[in-house]
């Protein structure tokens, strides 16, 4: 019996502690070749809007999912429909708006975790919706943050959110009026925009910043300037493939090689997010052994049979 796992459902169940355990777990099968992940694909719809889908499988679990979501009239709608490998059962569809941004943070948490220098303090975060707060509590759980910067382009947004994660980290979360004023000093910079232009300029960067850029996943977009990729000693992908497609802001050659993370302390480390459908994955298969466990969910009658 398939499962339904509603958004409030999945905001009970999982959380960002579970979601770092997840993306770091799923990441160091990806890297031994045990999971599989196929890139986006998306398509124009008649009316206005994209439809959006991506899949992975991980051998050693025994699960497939997909991620897919639609794009219409400015609203965003995200399923993660779980299936048994050895059965083929569809064991649950799950909502995955929240899912979506715990894990997106969390992929920028590990990152920051590996890369970051081991005594960097400071963050500074360029938006200010809830990708741009998965982002700033992925990088407060990995790091001893003393403080943080939030710009966005809406003044009483930008107030709102260093508002509420500072009450929610218990650090002091400014909000400054520029976003080179956010960057300048920071330890740590999360990018998480839908900009189509660049954001953050290379000459705001510190020595020894490590950058995650999340926000731009198209080819045409990009959230960093020339200079900031220039800078970057060492640049980090979730997946190669992925981003040949949709990293605008990277958009040159890959050479796909395993290579160090960071080698010293002014170094300035990048890591490249699109997203990728192995998070959704191992965080779908966390949720639903929760909901199990805990009684949630309401079954779906698909594929019974008739008397």
């Amino acid at each position: 019996m398939t499962l339904h796992i509603n958004e409030a459902e999945v905001r009970s169940l999982f959380n960002m502690e579970l979601a770092l355990e997840c993306v770091e777990e799923i990441s160091r099968k990806q890297s031994t070749g045990e999971v599989v992940v196929h890139a986006r694909r998306r398509f124009e719809l008649p009316h206005g809007g994209f439809f959006h889908y991506m899949a992975a499988a991980d051998d050693t679990s025994g699960h497939v999912a997909m991620k897919q979501y639609t794009y219409v009239r400015g609203q965003l709608k995200f399923l993660v429909p779980l299936y048994d490998m050895a059965t083929g059962d569809l064991l649950a569809q799950i909502e995955a708006d929240y899912l979506g941004q715990l894990r997106t943070g969390a992929a920028s948490g590990v990152a920051t975790k590996y890369l970051a220098r081991e005594d960097a303090r400071t963050a500074a975060i360029i938006g200010t919706g809830g990708q741009a707060r998965a982002q700033l509590e992925a990088v407060a759980a990995v790091r001893k943050l003393v403080s943080a910067r939030v710009y966005g382009r809406d003044p009483g947004r930008r107030d709102i959110f260093a508002k509420e994660m500072s009450e929610r980290l218990g650090i002091p979360v400014d909000a400054p009026a520029s976003p080179a004023a956010a960057v300048r000093g920071a330890d740590i910079v999360c990018t998480a925009t839908t900009s189509a232009s660049p954001v953050v300029c290379g000459a705001d960067l510190a020595v020894g910043t490590h950058v995650n850029a999340i926000g731009a996943n198209h080819a045409h977009k990009r959230e960093l300037d020339d200079e900031a990729i220039a800078r970057a000693g060492a640049i980090f992908v979730d997946s190669i493939e992925p981003s040949r497609q949709e990293a605008g802001d990277l958009i040159l050659g890959f050479q796909g090689d395993e290579i160090p993370g960071r080698t010293s302390d002014s170094q300035i480390t990048l890591f490249k997010s699109n997203g990728i459908a192995s998070w959704d994955l191992a965080s779908a298969v966390k949720i639903f052994a929760l909901a199990k466990e805990q009684g949630l969910g309401r079954p779906l009658p698909l594929w019974q049979r008739t008397l």
